[in-house]
């Protein structure tokens, strides 16, 4: 009986275990599948759902900052992207070849000139199919100027957008000769087109007033230690022999001829010009040793009369002159040129650039949400978001009109840190931008500067002399953008010259040869300048130049081609 008790207690024992075991399983998988679903439904309502997407993106361009001013955020709020933003460290241009070598790419890039080297690693994919599947708002910015974004005859793909703007209006001219607006007061008011006129206004002034505020007047200042080299010292060269700015080289628009411009005999006759500045004491001594930094204090102290600049590059300066009170000591721009028979090219059309852009990595885990990223920045909101601002913080509306806020306006005109605090006009470039000739779907310009806040914009000095001279704008100095008609082939500037070709090569080694040839012959005697130019000529000469024009000017008809200009 005991037996019998016994072997009936385990069998009730075992079937209550199973029972528990199967209730606890039963159990468990309740709990499980309940936790489950309130973690599924948590993640819905839950605010980790609603972080934003963070894209890495490498400029060029540009200062270290974050991406957290009203204006990006406001850009967050609406496509839910945050960007993490790198730049090139002191300007380092070696970031895109290590890039290439190390193959970790962010998700988006601006790489300027060095596109063509990440084309050929195979860094960046081609966006045609985005663009036709999703890109509405980029197909409607560019219309017919989609075929410019194409990279080359070759290889017609597209791989960039962004950079410059589809619709431009000329109201401004940058990089030509600017002199101080006080030396024209006390001067007169004199005509100054042409380099002999411009010396002797400098040189008139500069010996009226020696010193300004206590230090000694400089009456020319150039930027030629670094890369800036080109804009203060080989471009204004061009534009003084009437070209338009097309890099390092000289094109003919209509054959599509181009040739290193350094080779042309105008560049012989400007530099020789400059070594007499130099001999006679009217060039700053430093102008091919200060930094940066240096260069804009001099600038900003309002002793120097004159300089062969872009306007961005001297921005700080210009801001620091009328936040002190030294208006007069502003700069107004010169149709300066070697002769009557030159003309200016400051208000050149180039027509919509091409050629540089943003790209999108190969290796992007985000590459539709970056493709998306782009076509919403092409788009009428974020246009008028990027350039004016939050309505109510930057801008209101007045009578259905978008009006900048007074204190807006104002710091935009003087504080030098406007558009990095506000993000105000911070992100128009690269990205993909209507341009400053574009209007809304309202008709209201795209950007806030039209020509008449230009010209409301001008300090009280500037106003001054413009009427003086019986003008509204700069602008009126220079010969009209219809006059000089729109560029067939862009500019040069903008072409994707290819990784380890030939063509960049010589032009590499051309580039550092002039650099440092030219800088030696313009602080040389003047006695030694014909020899030390034709010996730079020879060097030139021997790396093979007439073969980088050839090939230069292949790829200028290519474009043309391309584009259907030619």
């Amino acid at each position: 009986m005991k037996r019998k008790l016994s072997i009936l207690s385990l069998s009730l024992l075992f079937m209550f275990a199973a029972l528990f075991l199967a209730a606890c399983s039963d159990d468990s998988d309740t709990n499980t599948s309940s936790e489950d679903e309130g973690a599924t439904e948590g993640n819905e309502g839950d605010s980790s759902s609603d972080e934003p997407l963070t894209l890495t993106f490498f400029s060029a361009d540009g200062e270290e900052k974050a991406f957290d001013d009203p204006v990006a955020q406001k850009i967050t709020e609406e496509t839910g992207v945050k960007l993490e933003i790198d730049y090139p460290v002191g300007g380092n241009d070696e970031a895109i070849p290590l890039m290439i070598a190390s193959g970790d790419y962010p998700d988006l890039i601006y790489a300027k000139g060095d596109i063509g080297k990440l084309i050929e690693a195979g860094g960046v994919i081609k966006l045609d199919d985005l663009i036709e599947e999703k890109g509405e708002n980029l197909k409607a910015m560019y219309g017919d100027q989609l075929d410019r974004l194409r990279n080359s005859r070759e290889d017609p793909s597209i791989y960039t957008v962004g950079t410059y703007g589809v619709e431009n209006a000329y109201w401004q001219t940058s990089g030509t000769f600017q002199i101080q607006l006080d030396v024209l007061r006390e001067l007169g008011y004199p005509e100054i087109n042409t380099l002999e006129d411009f010396e002797e206004a400098i040189t008139k002034y500069y010996k009226m007033y020696p010193e300004i505020d206590g230090q000694k007047t400089i009456p020319l200042s150039l930027l030629g230690s670094d890369w800036r080299w080109l804009i203060t010292v080989g471009n204004p060269a061009g534009f003084a022999a009437g070209l338009p700015d097309d890099g390092q080289w000289a094109v003919n628009d209509e054959t599509g001829e181009t040739k290193y411009k350094f080779l042309l005999p105008e560049f012989k006759e400007y530099f020789k010009w400059l070594n007499g500045m130099n001999a006679k004491g009217l060039l700053d001594p430093e102008s091919f040793t200060h930094t940066y930094d240096t260069y804009i204090s001099k600038l900003s102290s309002g002793r120097v009369l004159s300089i062969a600049d872009q306007d961005w590059n001297i921005g700080d300066a210009d801001a620091a002159l009328v936040a002190d009170g030294k208006e007069w000591r502003t700069y107004a721009p010169l149709p300066v040129t070697l002769g009557e028979e030159y003309k200016s090219q400051g208000l050149k059309d180039y027509g919509f650039a091409g050629g540089w852009g943003i790209a999108i990595s190969s290796t992007s885990e985000h590459q539709e949400e970056a493709f998306e990223f782009l076509d919403w920045m092409a788009s009428e909101e974020a246009q008028i978001l990027v350039n004016w601002g939050i309505e109510g913080e930057n801008y209101d509306i007045v009578d259905g009109k978008r009006v900048m806020q007074e204190d807006d306006r104002e710091r935009m005109n003087t504080d030098s840190d406007y558009a990095k605090e506000t993000g105000v006009g911070y992100y128009v470039y690269p990205f993909p931008q209507w341009g400053n000739g574009a209007v809304d779907s309202s008709g209201q310009p795209i950007t806030p500067n039209s020509e008449q806040q230009i010209i409301d914009n001008f300090n009280k000095a500037e106003k001054e002399v413009v009427a003086e001279y019986g003008m509204e704008n700069w602008t009126e100095w220079f010969p009209p953008t219809e006059e000089l008609g729109i560029s067939n082939h862009g500019t040069v500037a903008n072409y994707t010259i290819e990784s380890g070709s030939e063509l960049e090569i010589i032009q590499q080694k051309a580039d550092d040869l002039t650099e440092q040839r030219i800088t030696q012959a313009v602080l040389g005697d003047p006695a030694d300048f014909d020899a030390a130019w034709d010996s730079m000529i020879e060097e030139l000469e021997a790396m093979n130049i007439d073969k980088a024009n050839e090939l230069m000017t292949q790829k200028t008809l290519d474009v043309m081609e391309l584009w259907g200009t030619k």
